[in-house]
């Protein structure tokens, strides 16, 4: 598949982007949508041991609540719901979206059982599968590329702000209920506190739905032309044309979506883990770790994302054609360090402190690798391409995140409190990987730049 010259010259392509300040203002609707989207998706996390002695599971069938029941449906339908947003209205698949996840995260509320809750968790991934990649498409239409890193960046802020909110209005929330009269409904009985505090996060999201009626569907940006089926890749390329395109460069793409997704069990692991680490480890209560680490997320998160969108466009524009993706590598191996340090620290305090720069190294990576794959892909292709690298990594990420873990405390070390030591060696295992992967990508994706360079000018 040979590409030539893009549809329009730089001039006519720059002064064809909306107003800046309007594209910050939808790119903040869709942070706050993907804040929502990660504290539906983070809150289990906090009701580990509740929910395991409320419905009786061990670890790993509570790791399954936690990865795989949300990973099913969020990384396998992401491809055909990218291929959609990328032919037809983005704003209105986003609006849906966020509806399904809201009302699926409430049901999760009702569950009396594993399998009742197994099958909510699989709708709250159906509904969260469609936000990224629309997401991700509809911000590279708001803005040119040398200012593409930071409001793509900005979009991952969401992680941060949902998995921080998820800590600290989530460990009030369950302080409050677990005091609280027990509620009763209609045909449902009467609710455990884990229960209630799932319909509180759940419901106030549709709020977000409705927002996104101010937003107004851009106009797509850098296309490229094919010399065969000029028409049709006008419009959207077919996923062969799509598998065609990225199997060409297969080392820059296969390299940089193994390596992020190895990453990704890394922040998994943490994300899922800590708050259960400290109870077992130093015998805080739930409340206790999520407000400490609710206020490190909420800090350590913005500086990281901040720092990664601020590094990479800096090194693109200083001439680094990979500056993104070297803006990745430097958070990942902040993250490895941190990782590894924060549970062998000899007290409670200590490990709080490291997980500042562990949230921070998580952050960045997050935030650059997906300003890194808009660097490089073509708009008619780009939901679509967005939603395989969400595939991928959420596959192994979300899966094996908080898997790998449990299976770890449960087989190896056959002891729950072994878990701080479970969690280091996921991360070394993971990291080495990482490096390996992220280290080789770097002259790939340079290619890949300078190839996106030409026909996007």
């Amino acid at each position: 598949m040979a590409v030539t010259e893009s549809t329009q010259a730089d001039s006519t392509a720059a002064s064809s982007y909306p107003a800046p300040a309007y594209g910050w203002y939808v790119v903040i609707i869709l942070t706050v949508a993907y804040a929502v989207s990660f504290l539906d998706r983070q809150i289990l996390a906090l009701l580990v041991q509740p929910i395991k002695a409320d419905l009786g599971i061990t670890d790993t069938e509570m790791s399954l609540l936690l990865g795989l029941a949300f990973a099913i449906f969020y990384t396998v339908l992401a491809i055909p719901l990218g291929r959609m947003a990328d032919q037809r209205s983005r704003r209105g698949m986003i609006t849906i979206a966020i509806t399904v996840w809201c009302l699926m995260t409430a049901a999760c509320g009702l569950a009396k059982n594993f399998t009742y809750l197994f099958l909510a968790r699989l709708g709250v991934g159906v509904g969260q599968a469609a936000l990224n990649p629309a997401a991700l498409s509809m911000i590279s239409d708001y803005f040119p590329r040398e200012r593409r890193g930071k409001p793509v960046a900005f979009y991952s802020l969401g992680i941060s702000l949902g998995a921080g909110i998820a800590m600290l209005v989530g460990g009030q929330v369950i302080s409050y209920v677990s005091k609280a009269p027990a509620v009763s409904l209609p045909l449902v009985g009467e609710l455990a506190a884990w229960q209630t505090v799932l319909l509180w996060v759940g419901l106030p999201g549709l709020i977000i739905a409705v927002l996104m009626a101010t937003v107004r569907e851009p106009v797509r940006q850098d296309k490229i032309r094919l010399q065969d089926q000029v028409a049709e890749a006008q419009d959207g390329m077919s996923i062969g044309q799509v598998a065609r395109f990225l199997l060409q460069r297969w080392r820059t793409y296969g390299t940089m979506f193994m390596g992020m997704s190895v990453v990704t069990i890394i922040g998994y692991a943490f994300m899922f883990w800590i708050p259960t680490m400290f109870v077992r480890t130093w015998g805080w209560t739930i409340p206790e770790i999520s407000t400490a680490y609710g206020l490190v997320i909420l800090f350590a998160g913005p500086t990281g994302v901040t720092l990664g969108g601020w590094l990479g466009d800096e090194l693109y524009r200083r001439g680094y054609r990979d500056g993104h993706m070297r803006a990745t590598l430097i958070g990942v191996l902040i993250l490895i360090a941190a990782s590894i340090a924060a549970p062998l620290m000899p007290t409670a305090e200590w490990t709080v402190a490291m997980l500042f720069p562990a949230t921070a190294g998580a952050a960045m990576p997050s935030a650059t690798g997906s300003a890194s794959l808009m660097m490089i892909v073509p708009n008619q292709m780009r939901a679509v391409t967005a939603a395989m690298y969400y595939f991928v990594i959420g596959l192994l990420g979300l899966i094996l995140g908080s898997t790998s873990v449990a299976l770890v405390t449960d087989y190896v070390f056959a002891d729950d409190a072994a878990l701080r030591y479970s969690i280091v060696c996921v991360v070394i295992g993971a990291g080495i990987l990482a490096l390996g992967f992220l280290a080789n990508n770097l002259k790939h994706f340079r290619d890949s730049v300078i190839e996106a360079d030409q026909w996007s000018a």
